[in-house]
C-alpha cells in the first residue's frame, strides 16, 4: 500500500524520534502555552493541542462523574421513552435498555484510553489510524453528533419548562413561548461551554445530587400508579423480537455516540498516576449507570401515559402532581445547561480541529448559533418520536465503524503513539508518522466507507429507508452490519499490508519534548489576542 515506513526522521531527543518540519503555518507563530482549564470561572485556552503531564489534573473519578452527570437531562432521558412508544412492555423495555447499554459501554470504556496516551481529543487521536487528513471523519461526525444532541437537549428542556409553567401558572403553551425559552437556554449553555473543561466538569458534578434526586423522587411519587405487569401495545415493527432489537439498538447508540467526546476529558488524566483499568472503569461505569438510570426512569413513567405516543416531556407533565412539575422544571433547566455545555465544548474543539486557524472559543460560538437554529426547526416543526429515533439509529451506522476501526488500531499498535506527529496537520504541516497516502490511511478508509454504506442499506428511519431494511423480517441490522464489515476489512488490511509507522515495543512510551509541546500548542492563544 503506501510506504509509511520510508520517511526520514530527525531525532531531537524524544524517544522514537518524531519527525520535524520547518514550514509552520496557522498559529505556529504562537508557541506559548496558555491555560490548563483547571480553574472554574476561567476561560480555558487549551484547544486540541497536546496536554502536558503537569496539566493533567483530572482522574478516573472525574470521568465517572462527567459521564454519569451528563445523562441527567431530558435530551437523554427521552430515549428511554422510545421502547415503550415502540410497543414493548415494562420488563421487555428494561431488558432491551440494559443489554443495549452494556454492549455500548463495553466499547466506550476502552476508547477512553486514547486521550491519556495521545494527550489530545478523540478526533485528533484517530489520525493515527485514519491519517492526519482522514481523521476529518471523526471531526465531522463529532460536529454532527454534538449539534444534534445540543439541539435535542435544549429542545426537550425548553419543552419541559414551557409545559411546566403552563400547568403551574397558566403561561402560554405555544410556539412564541418556546422561542423565548429556547433562546435563553441556548445562551446559558453557550456561556458554560465557552469557559471550558473545568466549568463543564463542575456542571456535571452539580447535576448528580440535584437531577438524580429528582428522578428518584419521581419514581416514588408515581409508585402507586405503576403496574410492573404492563404488557405494552402494538409492536412498531410487527413482531416482538424485531421491536426489541430496535429498542436495544437505540440504547446502544448512546454510549457509542459519546465516543468522539470521550477523550475531551480523558486527555486530562495522567497515564503515570492512573492505570488503564481505573480509566476504563471510571468512564464505562459512569456511562452505564447514568444512561441506565435515566432511560429506565423514562420507560417507567411512560408506562403510565394515557397515550404512549405523546411526546415524553408533555406526557410526563400531564401525569405528574403539581408539586413534581416544579421539579420537572428544574430538570429542564439545569439538565439542559450541563448536557448542552458538554456537547458544545466538545464540538468547539472539533470545529477548531477542522479549521486550525479557528480557535476553540469562536468555534464554539459558531457551532452554538447553528445548534440554536436547529432547535427551532426541531422543536417547532418536526415529529418528536421520529426525529429522536432516526437521529440515534443513523448515529450508530456512522459512528460505530469509526469507533471500532480506531479501537482495532489502538490494539494493533499496543496503544503506542507519536503525540507530536498527531499535531502536525493542526500546525498546517504535512508529513510525520501518520501522513500515510496524502494524509489518508487507505486501509481505514476502505473499511469505513463500505461499512457505512451497507449499514445505511439496512436502515429504516423516518429520514431514510434502505433497500435491505426488511432483509431480516424487520430486525434492524444496520449497526451489526456496519460494525462487522469495518472490523473485518480493516483487520484484513492490517494482515495484508501491516502498518509499520507506529512506535516499536523497544521504543517504549514516546514522550513529547518541551520544544515540540510549544510548537504543537497551535490552538492556544492568549485571551484577547
Amino acid at each position: 500500500m503506501e510506504g509509511v515506513g520510508t520517511m526520514t526522521r530527525e531525532d531531537d531527543g524524544s524517544r522514537g524520534g518524531p519527525m520535524h518540519l520547518d514550514e509552520p503555518m496557522g498559529h505556529a507563530g504562537h508557541p506559548e502555552v496558555v491555560g490548563d482549564g483547571a480553574a472554574i470561572g476561567r476561560v480555558e485556552n487549551r484547544g486540541i493541542d497536546y496536554i502536558p503531564e503537569d496539566e493533567r489534573h483530572s482522574s478516573p473519578a472525574n470521568l465517572f462523574w462527567v459521564w454519569l452527570g451528563t445523562q441527567m437531562c431530558f435530551g437523554i432521558i427521552v430515549a428511554g421513552w422510545l421502547p415503550i412508544a415502540f410497543g414493548l412492555g415494562w420488563w421487555s423495555a428494561v431488558s432491551a435498555i440494559t443489554v443495549g447499554l452494556a454492549i455500548g459501554c463495553l466499547l466506550f470504556a476502552p476508547f477512553s484510553l486514547l486521550g491519556p496516551r495521545t494527550g489530545t481529543n478523540s478526533a485528533v487521536s484517530s489520525g493515527a489510524h485514519f491519517g492526519l487528513v482522514g481523521r476529518m471523519v471523526g471531526s465531522l461526525q463529532a460536529l454532527f453528533i454534538a449539534i444534534g444532541f445540543v439541539s435535542l437537549t435544549i429542545w426537550t428542556g425548553g419543552d419541559a419548562i414551557v409545559s411546566g409553567l403552563a400547568r403551574l401558572i397558566g403561561t402560554p403553551d405555544n410556539d412564541g413561548m418556546r422561542i423565548v425559552v429556547y433562546g435563553l437556554l441556548g445562551a446559558t449553555v453557550l456561556a458554560i461551554s465557552i469557559y471550558g473543561h473545568a466549568m463543564v466538569l463542575a456542571a456535571q458534578k452539580f447535576l448528580v445530587p440535584t437531577v438524580g434526586i429528582i428522578l428518584v423522587v419521581g419514581f416514588f411519587a408515581k409508585l402507586g400508579d405503576f403496574d410492573s405487569g404492563y404488557k405494552g401495545g402494538e409492536y412498531l415493527l410487527g413482531s416482538f423480537w424485531a421491536t426489541w432489537a430496535l429498542a436495544a439498538t437505540v440504547a446502544l447508540s448512546l454510549p457509542i455516540s459519546y465516543s468522539p467526546f470521550a477523550n475531551d476529558f480523558a486527555r486530562y488524566v495522567s497515564r503515570k498516576r492512573f492505570s488503564n483499568t481505573t480509566v476504563m472503569l471510571g468512564a464505562g461505569t459512569g456511562m452505564f449507570v447514568g444512561c441506565w438510570l435515566t432511560l429506565v426512569f423514562a420507560a417507567y413513567m411512560s408506562t403510565m401515559f394515557t397515550d404512549v405516543s405523546t411526546p415524553f416531556v408533555s406526557g410526563l407533565v400531564g401525569i405528574s402532581p403539581s408539586w413534581y412539575v416544579v421539579l420537572i422544571l428544574l430538570v429542564g433547566l439545569f439538565g439542559s445547561f450541563a448536557q448542552g455545555a458538554l456537547g458544545l465544548y466538545g464540538t468547539g474543539l472539533d470545529t477548531s480541529s477542522l479549521i486550525p486557524r479557528l480557535a476553540r472559543v469562536p468555534a464554539t460560538l459558531t457551532v452554538g448559533a447553528l445548534a440554536v437554529v436547529i432547535v427551532y426547526v426541531g422543536g417547532l416543526v418536526l415529529n418528536a418520536q421520529d426525529t429522536v429515533s432516526a437521529f440515534l439509529l443513523i448515529l450508530n451506522v456512522v459512528c460505530a465503524p469509526w469507533m471500532l476501526i480506531t479501537l482495532l488500531g489502538f490494539a494493533y499498535c499496543r496503544g503506542r503513539y507519536y503525540p507530536y506527529d498527531l499535531q502536525l496537520f493542526n500546525m498546517g504541516r504535512k508529513g510525520g508518522a501518520y501522513w500515510y497516502w496524502h494524509g489518508v490511511n487507505v486501509r481505514a478508509m476502505i473499511a469505513f466507507v463500505p461499512a457505512v454504506v451497507i449499514g445505511l442499506m439496512f436502515s429504516a428511519t423516518s429520514i431514510f429507508t434502505g433497500p435491505w431494511a426488511n432483509a431480516a423480517n424487520g430486525v434492524d441490522l444496520s449497526f451489526i452490519s456496519s460494525a462487522v464489515i469495518a472490523v473485518v476489512i480493516y483487520g484484513a488490511a492490517l494482515i495484508v499490508s501491516p502498518e509499520r509507522n507506529h512506535p516499536s515495543a523497544e521504543a517504549g512510551e514516546v514522550v513529547i519534548t518541551p520544544h515540540q509541546e510549544a510548537a504543537a500548542a497551535v490552538t492556544t492563544v492568549a485571551a484577547g489576542d
